[in-house]
């Protein structure tokens, strides 16, 4: 029998709106998506009501009524409660102060709904659906713009006693470098797209000033220009100097994933985003460092792959979380 299933993405740049059908395997199948800006400075209220017009032509145009869905997923970045449903004022969604979405969508719809953070809502997906099928214990990472992570533990979802469980990009690893989650020196901070062009807009700047010729930068004004993508694309052409920031990077993944592994015990680390398109830049330095300081009982039974899911990640996510409720 096909259920239908609903799912909401909510991000401070785009959200989207993505329709599923689950067989009785439980394998999903995406059927339509719209998406659209996220228009933050028109406020809650037309979000969320361009959001309600979105859902409405989705399952108008695929002819599924809301009473043919089974359940409606929403992810959304936290801070939130899960089990009360609210959004609770996100930094990328100002207005957006202890917003009952869950009520919403169930009074509007009748259809029980269900919210995530977006990174459990990842670790979701791709333990149902991607790199994570057939584990019992599973981190994933989002390693995008921030770093986030998710957790499976003993085939269940981890939250915490208040759904801040997996907050890893808060960890300090050194007491300066760059900053990321509000600290200087933190996981995000070097492991995240920001971090990374932290880390390469020093670089930069010191040789500019020696100088020196830096290929991804042409000159001291173009500093705030650098990212994560073209620091990347410089180092597969072979700079030294993109190179070595992505060797810093791999570097204290490396030592955070010990930390990890040793705390965990995880049979499977999911690395999203950033790792799947730069794993060849990240992967020798992050595992010299694993092998240095992990528990070797517990390194040799964790797998570290990417993410599974790719540029999909979110709209499985989204409806994962519908199919998990």
């Amino acid at each position: 029998m096909i259920k239908y299933l609903l799912g909401i993405d909510i991000g401070g740049t785009k959200c989207a709106v993505i329709l599923g059908e689950s067989d009785e395997s439980g394998r999903i199948q995406i059927i339509g998506k719209s998406s659209f800006p996220t228009e933050t400075a028109k406020g809650f209220d037309f979000t969320i009501n361009t959001i309600f017009a979105a859902a409405d032509e989705l399952l108008m145009q695929s002819a599924v009524s809301p009473s043919d869905l089974s359940a409606i997923g929403i992810s959304c970045g936290g801070p939130l409660d899960s089990t009360k449903g609210i959004i609770m004022s996100p930094p990328n969604l100002p207005g957006w102060d202890n917003i009952l979405i869950v009520k919403l969508f169930e009074n509007k719809y009748a259809v029980r709904t269900a919210l995530q953070n977006d990174a459990n809502a990842c670790a979701l997906a791709e333990w149902k659906y991607g790199a994570g099928i057939g584990y019992e214990n599973m981190v994933f990472l989002t390693f995008g713009t921030g770093m986030g992570s998710g957790l499976i533990l003993n085939g269940r979802l981890y939250a915490g006693t208040n759904d801040m469980a997996g907050e890893v990009g808060h960890i300090r690893l050194e007491r300066t470098g760059p900053v990321g989650y509000g600290k200087a020196g933190s996981f995000e901070g070097f492991c995240s797209g920001g971090g990374i062009a932290q880390l390469a807009q020093t670089a930069a700047l010191e040789r500019l000033q020696m100088g020196e010729k830096v290929s991804f930068c042409a000159g001291i004004e173009l500093l705030p220009q650098i990212t994560a993508k073209s620091v990347a694309e410089a180092a597969f052409a072979g700079d030294t100097l993109a190179i070595e920031i992505y060797r810093t990077c791999g570097s204290y993944l490396g030592n955070a994933l010990a930390l990890l592994i040793d705390i965990l015990n995880p049979e499977l680390i999911v690395l999203g985003s950033i790792y799947g398109r730069a794993q060849s830049l990240i992967e020798p330095y992050m595992r010299q460092v694993i092998q240095r300081e992990c528990v070797s009982h517990s390194y040799k039974v964790c797998q570290i792959v990417p993410a599974g899911l790719g540029e999909q990640i979110g709209d499985y996510a989204a409806l994962s979380v519908a199919s998990y409720s």
